[in-house]
């Protein structure tokens, strides 16, 4: 077994380190731009267009991505004897462990899952709550799974729905109020979907003001931080909520198929077992995610993503993705035939921003419009449903993007919108 061990460790090594300022520096301190060039060119990314869809999923840094291929390469050679041996009885538990100290809650209040969706379908689909007559609410701008699976549970549980309109343009009270006027319409709600950065428009919503709003006339909530989660410098507490549900595979990057769920250990008995789970204890998070045989290279490849994303650190990835959304964003709000739908104020947005031509609100139209971006400009975005105004184009950058990618995208806005005035 210690040869077993050494062979293990030889094999993989130790998960190459990138490091974007002095060891010494504050977490906080800002990078100069040369250190985020350093950043930048830690991604392998294809030279064929310029990518400003980072929010379907955050590639991986090379660092990570060679310790992925190193931890598929070690399976493919010990595959169940290391499974079963080791990863399974103490692996994932280290994993808990380390995501615990990034997510500042307890690790016997989460479980690892393969994404949000899971997550949160899990979350929701399970909630023992709801009783005949009650009422669940969710956004226009949420997930579209999610507001399936909120459907469905109504639909098994004989309760109704409620629909939030998020209004146009939209501000941080502004998202409060509708949200609290919503619950006083709806006083049977029971349960409350909501998004810390939804993946249409990129607003991030006030959920902490919001679910205390809610506690306080006895509704559970549910929060979606699949876009927030690596993204945003929180901890999970700092929302309020006692049911979470994210990804590691974006703002994280880690390998795609890597998520969390968490819930309050003092509310585990609300969310049921996952289909009759009997590998856990009912009283055991775990019990409430069953996902079958999993890609392990993946999981096994996760603390060299925390590694990575620790060391560039939240808040600096943050402002960096904040600054290169501002490039672009101020360069085109004063064109009068596009309309910008994610407002500017502090805390309001992140990476991700959305806009519109004036008069194209259909998916068709836009979708037009993304090909030509494609087809004429080089550059790749992608079209977006459901805002009240209607459809748009999402322009999300990442880390590895450039500002002179960004010039690109800002020459082609101006140039579609002059065609368009």
């Amino acid at each position: 077994m210690e040869a077993f061990d050494a062979n293990r460790r030889k094999l993989l090594g130790a998960a190459a380190g990138l490091t974007a300022w002095g060891a010494h520096a504050a977490p906080s301190a800002p990078a100069s731009a040369d250190d985020w060039e350093r950043v930048a060119q830690s991604y392998d990314v294809a030279g064929e267009f310029v990518n400003l869809e980072n929010g379907y999923y955050g590639i991986m840094a090379r660092p990570v991505l060679d310790e992925y291929q190193r931890n598929v390469d070690y399976l493919n050679r010990y595959s169940s004897y290391y499974l079963r041996r080791q990863f399974d009885r103490t692996g994932m538990e280290q994993l808990r462990t380390q995501l615990a100290a990034h997510t500042g809650v307890p690790a016997d209040e989460l479980a690892i899952t393969r994404g949000a969706t899971e997550s949160l379908q899990n979350l929701i689909c399970n909630y023992r709550l709801l009783r005949k007559g009650d009422t669940v609410m969710y956004a226009n701008l949420d997930y579209d799974a999610m507001q399936y699976a909120m459907n469905d549970l109504a639909r098994r549980h004989d309760a109704r729905v409620a629909l939030v309109q998020i209004p146009e343009p939209v501000h941080r009270q502004a998202a409060i109020d509708v949200y609290e006027q919503a619950l006083r319409a709806h006083p049977r709600t029971r349960l409350l979907l909501l998004t810390h950065i939804n993946h249409r428009t990129g607003f991030v919503l006030p959920v902490a003001e919001i679910v205390s709003i809610a506690r306080a006339r006895g509704v559970d909530v549910i929060v979606d931080v699949a876009q927030s989660w690596g993204q945003l410098d929180f901890k999970l507490p700092d929302l309020g909520a006692d049911f979470v549900g994210g990804n590691l595979h974006k703002w994280v990057g880690a390998p795609l198929g890597t998520g969390f769920l968490h819930i309050r250990k003092e509310r585990l008995a609300d969310i049921g077992v996952e289909r009759g789970d009997e590998d856990y204890a009912v009283t055991d998070i775990r019990s409430r995610v069953h996902s079958g045989t999993v890609n392990a290279a993946c999981l096994m490849t996760i603390p060299a993503a925390l590694r990575l994303h620790a060391e560039i650190g939240v808040a600096n990835r943050g402002q960096r993705l904040r600054t290169l959304r501002d490039h672009w964003v101020q360069r085109v709000r004063d064109l009068p035939a596009l309309q910008i739908l994610t407002p500017d104020d502090a805390g309001s947005y992140g990476a991700v921003t959305s806009f519109r031509l004036r008069g194209h609100t259909t998916a068709e139209a836009n979708q037009a419009l993304v090909d030509r971006l494609v087809a004429q400009y080089g550059i790749f975005t992608v079209v977006r449903k459901g805002p009240v105004g209607g459809a748009c184009i999402r322009v999300t950058p990442g880390l590895y993007t450039r500002t002179a990618d960004l010039d690109k995208l800002v020459a082609a806005l101006r140039a579609l919108s002059s065609a368009a005035a």
